[in-house]
């Protein structure tokens, strides 16, 4: 078992949904967890599938719900968008893209391929300083709420497991299968240094 908490990052595309229900499990749990996204801009959903609701990593939450309620209440009250921003910022201010941090994690799970694979670009074309290992875990989760919370409980019941494990680099690969055949979900995994 590691002698120190596990350190998690949930990451998604936009640090809204699938990373942040994560988030919020994971911490309720007493894991040291952050959560991103990897894209270059927030997209929230607008009044068409054609017409996002865009915003800098710099917006805050509460500037992203005050937006929206000023554009449509009740429409994002119905979709549940301004829900899951009420709940975001109470677990942090902003999002944060993972491209821009530069702490280091025992464990990277993602939430899905494209994001894995962005991860991945970025932790291979950081300067290797000390060679310390990180599991990244792909885990295919739908952008929709129901799925982030089914998600997220998967991704915390993971992380306990991996937590729990007196070897974690020998155990890893067995436990993952475990999850896999439990879930009936793919999962990825690649070690990585920097």
């Amino acid at each position: 078992m590691p002698s120190h908490p596990l350190r998690v990052a949930v990451v998604c595309s936009s640090n809204q949904n699938r990373s942040m229900e994560a988030h919020n499990i994971l911490s309720k749990r007493g894991f040291d967890v952050r959560s991103f996204g990897t894209g270059s801009h927030v997209k929230l959903p607008g009044p068409a599938p054609d017409k996002p609701n865009v915003y800098d990593f710099k917006t805050s939450y509460e500037q992203m719900y005050n937006d929206l309620v000023r554009k449509d209440k009740e429409l994002y009250t119905q979709n549940g968008i301004l829900h899951m921003l009420d709940r975001n910022k109470r677990i942090k201010t902003r999002p944060e893209r993972f491209q821009s941090c530069k702490d280091h994690f025992d464990l990277v799970v993602t939430c899905e391929e494209r994001v894995y694979d962005q991860v991945l670009e970025d932790l291979s074309s950081r300067e290797q300083e000390t060679l310390q290992s990180v599991h990244v875990i792909n885990v295919d989760i739908q952008d929709n709420h129901e799925e982030a919370t089914l998600g997220a409980f998967l991704i915390c019941e993971m992380c306990q497991c991996i937590q729990h494990t007196d070897d974690m680099e020998n155990e890893i690969d067995e436990l993952l299968q475990e999850f896999e055949d439990k879930s009936n979900r793919p999962f990825l995994h690649t070690v990585c240094f920097y």
